[in-house]
């Protein structure tokens, strides 16, 4: 009774999962080359502009996540609406695997 790789809200939770998974890299790109852009020196501003990219990123994600499903919740299609949070929750934890498995297989020496 599950559903096709072809069901729309499937390829969406996909769509949403890669979303996701290209704003982290771009981020964790970002944060692994910081130390170049950024002083050594610790001040004020270092912890405040982390903080802010945090909860800015909660916030992109959140929406990449749960905007369509709030759609489809107050359009009456509550049961697609948490079909399409747990398709995307399923991809997420694939590219996640994924991720670790790069990661294991090609360990910085």
């Amino acid at each position: 009774m599950g559903r096709k790789i072809s069901d729309p809200l499937v390829k969406r939770g996909f769509i949403q999962a890669l979303g996701i998974t290209l704003y982290c890299s771009s981020i964790g790109s970002f944060i692994w080359t910081m130390n170049k852009i950024f002083p050594k020196d610790p001040n004020y501003f270092g912890p405040v502009a982390f903080l802010l990219l945090f909860s800015f990123s909660a916030l992109v994600c959140a929406l990449i996540v749960f905007y369509k499903p709030y759609r489809l919740f107050f359009d009456d299609k509550k049961k697609d609406a948490i079909d399409l949070v747990l398709f995307t929750t399923g991809w997420l934890f694939v590219f996640l695997v994924t991720v670790f498995i790069f990661a294991f297989a090609f360990p910085k020496s």
